[in-house]
């Protein structure tokens, strides 16, 4: 298939992925395929959170409107000017794809389609319905992808290259099995927040999104706090109560419960508002319904912090905007170019 091609089908998907928006689901009659996959399409939405209970309509619905958003063609055409294309020969990349929140592997899968290989890939026991889906509707706009994309089950074998994303103890298995291969292997990050104490209501309350969305469970997810000395934290909890409702969901509150037990028994001092925990912690990997805060003198000494750890951040939230930071309430809403780990996955499926 011609770059071209893949393109057009990418963009004819984020035209069909348009429909469904939380307020609006609605079949538009210039798209594609809507007779074999809108309703399949309603069902899955409705169906994801019985499959994974952390999976809720909302969270799907903000995931296809982020995919929609990205698959135009004025965003696919400024995520590929910058590469050249023309040497790569097609090979097979193994993909492992992670399941903490919908479609967040998706990416990679487009990436190789898009660089002109043909990816194999094993999907997360936690998300096992989204991207075969969004693979279906690609080989009904064009049954060629048919042959570009394999689903397995069991130990990838047969690849020229792979990107694996799991767990820092997965990851070095990950090292271990494919070091003889290239690799993109991807570990445990987590993003934070530096705050000075002169963020607005309206600032915090978009620092919720970046907490709050798919219950934190992501690497751009917020879960952890610098702060000054002296601040005062009643403006971020009355912002924070604009996330609230995320207590009435049975997973999220049965894990703020434990772990809000948890710190209670070892003594911990917390912070509570009955749905978020604050903890003072020098880690960055806060357990759901919790997020860590740190105290800093200044704002120097915690940039030169954050540069020695870039291996464990994936995200810095500040009102600043210094080199590589980024607006409250866009953790969640990456661009095609921003790349997970700062790796660029183009530039490495290019030079295979």
């Amino acid at each position: 298939m011609l770059q071209n091609e893949i393109k057009e089908s990418f963009i004819e998907l984020g035209q069909f992925l348009s429909q469904f928006k939380k307020d609006s689901i609605e079949p538009n009659e210039s798209v594609k395929n809507n007779d074999l996959f809108f309703e399949r399409m309603t069902g899955l939405i409705s169906q994801s959170q019985s499959y994974n209970g952390w999976f809720t309509p909302e969270n799907i619905f903000f995931s296809l409107e982020s995919w929609t958003n990205a698959l135009t063609n004025e965003n696919l055409s400024k995520w590929l000017s910058n590469y050249n294309f023309s040497n790569v020969k097609p090979k097979k990349v193994g993909l492992i794809l992670a399941g903490n929140i919908p479609l967040v592997g998706f990416h990679d899968l487009i990436s190789v389609l898009i660089s002109g290989h043909n990816a194999i890939v094993k999907l997360s026991s936690n998300d096992q319905q989204l991207i075969k889906f969004m693979v279906d509707y690609l080989v009904a706009l064009d049954d060629r992808f048919k042959s570009k994309v394999d689903f397995i089950d069991g130990k990838l074998e047969n690849f020229d290259a792979v990107i694996a994303t799991g767990s820092n103890n997965t990851a070095r298995y990950f090292e271990y099995y494919f070091s003889s291969k290239p690799n993109i292997i991807r570990k445990n990050r987590n993003s934070v927040a530096i705050l000075t104490g002169k963020e607005t209501k309206e600032e915090l309350i978009n620092l919720g999104e970046d907490i709050f969305r798919y219950f934190g469970l992501g690497c751009r997810n917020v879960s952890k706090l610098f702060i000054p000395e002296d601040y005062d934290f009643k403006l971020f909890f009355e912002a924070m109560f604009t996330q609230g409702d995320v207590i009435h969901y049975e997973k999220y509150a049965n894990n703020y419960d434990y772990n809000k037990a948890v710190f209670l028994m070892s003594n911990f001092k917390l912070l509570d508002n009955e749905f978020l925990l604050l903890k003072e912690d020098e880690g960055y990997a806060s357990p759901i319904g919790t997020v860590f805060y740190e105290y800093y003198d200044s704002l120097e000494v915690i940039n030169n912090r954050l540069n020695k750890d870039e291996d464990k951040i994936q995200c810095i939230v500040s009102k600043n905007l210094e080199k590589h930071h980024i607006p409250f309430g866009k953790t969640q809403k990456p661009e095609l170019w921003d790349y997970a780990d700062n790796v660029d996955t183009l530039t490495f499926l290019i030079n295979l």
